[in-house]
């Protein structure tokens, strides 16, 4: 019984090689086909899963998108938090790491001895102060750089657009801050132009802030940025306010809500493409078999004459397009994702970076789509060995 079984799997085997090369050009013309799918497929794919990466990176550079903040609190209230509350704050994530801010508001006077000038502003006071300066350095002129050493935190703060262009300040200003019988002052390291009310603002460090209200270890909120799709961002939220639950977890929905309509947006995009894709490679290939069944009723018909069962013929048939779907997928989706760091380039700016989980999908997908081409075979079903040997068929 094995060495029957050992005979009929070489002889499978044996077949499926002369089927293969029988006509060379036909098989060059259905690899050719589902290369070209695959290829297409892997680099539309890995465009798709960078995606959700490339705009949470992007989106990190316009601040938090998760504020954490006294139970009940308006934006009128003047509430504040233990300072010890950050610490309560998971940190790491399997999509990357939470920036972490603390910030206590007030309303404080601003003075520039150069000029004479002061108004009433909002201070806000932020630790790490890196977390607000950061993404406005460049508006500060070619002078100002994250390389060249600055002051400590509380010697330095961050000018809102308006503030500075009402007070007519330029960048190494000093400016004195009084808010009752409290003073701090501070030098401009740089400028921050948003469009909303954080160009009203004057930003220095928390402890500088907290000794200016004269409210040691107290916070007014704790900023977030969060990593991740809008999906994992909510998941995280609401595992945070479990967490927390003397205090209110908020999204700030306007960064959450768009990087989900954008998100949304490119992947239906792309997802459709894929599928445009995946069904024109499955009709070419199709039209291919249409050929290769019309062009096999003899052997087909000789098959069944020696007492070949059709399910058994069928089987060679479909293992001849499943090799060629796992040919093409292979080399098709290799090519694809390198081709997918150039359109990354192109679409983002950045090159996308290649993903491994996306090789075997677009494989995958191109052997079952390869084998669903292979229906034109089921016409040799109906072939009946004596026709084909009187020439009928």
């Amino acid at each position: 019984m094995a060495g029957s079984r050992a005979t009929n799997k070489a002889m499978f085997w044996r077949i499926i090689r002369r089927l293969l090369g029988a006509n060379r050009g036909r098989l060059f013309v259905i690899l050719l086909g589902l290369g070209a799918g695959a290829a297409v497929t892997a680099a539309l794919l890995n465009l798709q899963v960078d995606a959700k990466r490339r705009l949470t990176t992007e989106f990190r550079a316009f601040g938090p998108n998760v504020l954490i903040l006294p139970k009940g609190s308006s934006a009128a209230s003047s509430e504040t938090l233990p300072e010890s509350t950050v610490h309560l704050v998971p940190v790491n994530l399997p999509g990357g790491r939470v920036a972490v801010s603390s910030t206590l508001y007030m309303v404080a006077g601003v003075f520039v001895p150069q000029s004479g000038k002061s108004l009433a502003a909002v201070v806000a006071g932020s630790n790490p102060l890196a977390f607000q300066t950061a993404s406005v350095l460049s508006s500060s002129g070619p002078e100002a750089s994250l390389n060249e050493p600055t002051p400590s935190p509380g010697q330095l703060c961050v000018a809102g657009a308006r503030v500075a262009k009402q007070m007519g300040f330029q960048q190494d200003t000093e400016l004195v801050l009084a808010s009752g019988d409290s003073r701090e002052s501070c030098r401009v390291a740089s400028f921050r132009q948003t469009g909303g009310p954080e160009d009203d603002r004057v930003e220095i460090g928390l402890r500088a802030a907290q000794r200016l209200a004269n409210l040691p270890d107290c916070i007014s909120a704790i900023e977030l940025i969060v990593p991740g799709t809008p999906g994992e961002i909510q998941s995280y939220i609401a595992d945070l306010q479990r967490l927390l639950p003397d205090v209110d977890v908020r999204p700030i929905r306007q960064f959450t809500e768009g990087q989900a309509k954008i998100y949304n947006r490119i992947s239906g995009l792309l997802t459709a493409t894929v599928a445009i894709v995946l069904l024109l490679t499955g009709l070419c290939v199709m039209a291919a078999m249409t050929n290769v069944a019309m062009e096999r009723k003899v052997d087909v018909g000789l098959m069944k004459a020696i007492g070949g069962s059709m399910r058994r013929v069928l089987r060679l048939f479909l293992a001849e397009a499943a090799l060629l779907g796992l040919a093409g997928g292979i080399i098709g989706a290799a090519a694809g994702i390198f081709l997918s760091i150039g359109l990354g380039k192109a679409v983002f700016g950045v090159a996308a970076r290649p993903r491994l989980i996306v090789y075997p999908v677009a494989v995958a997908l191109t052997v079952i789509v390869a084998i669903l081409s292979a229906f034109p075979l089921r016409r040799l079903a109906s072939i009946r060995p004596a026709s084909v040997f009187r020439g009928e068929a």
